[in-house]
């Protein structure tokens, strides 16, 4: 399966740290082959789509979220990375998301 990651999650998981950046990825990699991801590396968000999920990493300095979409049986777009202070993931991410999907 194709994965995109659009220009805008580009430059959002360029503020991430390198090891973080490993971590996403081997979940992109495992993606691509097909594999499905669960919890805790992926949890689906109903409230944005049905097809919708977000890759779950974590380190000392902080909690990162990339949002992604599953478009048909073609390909996964990587549409929002971000990090995150608190254990719920604030609106204005969730909306970011939903937006860049709708584009899509």
């Amino acid at each position: 399966m194709e994965v995109e990651i659009l220009e805008t999650c580009k430059k959002e998981l360029r503020t991430f740290p390198e090891e973080i950046l490993e971590d996403f990825l081997d979940a992109v990699a495992k993606l691509k082959d097909g594999i499905s991801l669960s919890m805790p590396l992926s949890r689906k968000m109903p409230s944005i789509g049905p097809l919708v999920a977000e890759l779950r990493f974590r380190d000392r300095a902080g909690i990162y979220r990339v949002i992604y979409f599953i478009k048909k049986r073609d390909a996964i777009y990587m549409v929002h990375a971000f990090s995150k202070k608190t254990q719920k993931t604030p609106k204005k991410n969730l909306d970011l998301a939903s937006k860049r999907i709708r584009r899509l």
